[in-house]
């Protein structure tokens, strides 16, 4: 009966998914969501914040620390970009009651909230997703096709409010 329960959360918890591209010799996550996306490219407005949630397995037993580090890549370029040190503290930002040190295969769900800055132009870019253990090996990593559109009104800004009260909703 368990494993009728697990298998049914499971399939459920993956029809949402957003389709991402694994990084060439990395491990994929579990899954991501995107907020408003199943299909790339997904389309983020400059000014609002893109929320992902990140369901990905620990590489190593006893990780107390993981970073997530973001790329664009545009016109052919990987272009870095940095995030705040309150984003990209994956730890500081797990899901469900989950809290580091995180064990090999342990699943735990990231929520990723990317600020899309005012000045990015209108453009496609591939967005690079990584989380890298304290020793900066790769945990997991991943690619997205967004399009970056003009800046949402004041009524679709209030939809990407953030409850912080609340870090699972979406």
């Amino acid at each position: 009966m368990m494993k009728i329960v697990i298998t049914l959360a499971l399939v459920l918890a993956t029809v949402n998914c957003t389709k991402v591209q694994q990084c060439k010799g990395l491990p994929v996550p579990l899954d991501v969501r995107i907020k408003d996306c199943d299909e790339p490219p997904c389309v983020v407005y400059r000014g609002s914040i893109a929320v992902m949630e990140v369901h990905f397995l620990g590489n190593n037993n006893n990780i107390n620390s993981i970073t997530a580090t973001t790329t664009a890549k545009v016109l052919g370029m990987n272009q870095p970009y940095d995030l705040p040190d309150e984003v990209s503290d994956v730890c500081r930002n797990l899901m469900y009651g989950a809290i580091c040190p995180i064990d090999k295969d342990e699943d735990v769900t990231y929520q990723f909230n990317f600020y899309v800055e005012t000045w990015f132009p209108e453009i496609t870019a591939d967005v690079t997703v990584k989380l890298n253990d304290a020793q900066n090996e790769p945990i997991t990593c991943f690619v997205v096709s967004c399009k970056i559109r003009k800046g949402a009104t004041a009524s679709q800004r209030d939809e990407y409010l953030l409850d912080w009260t609340n870090p699972g909703a979406i």
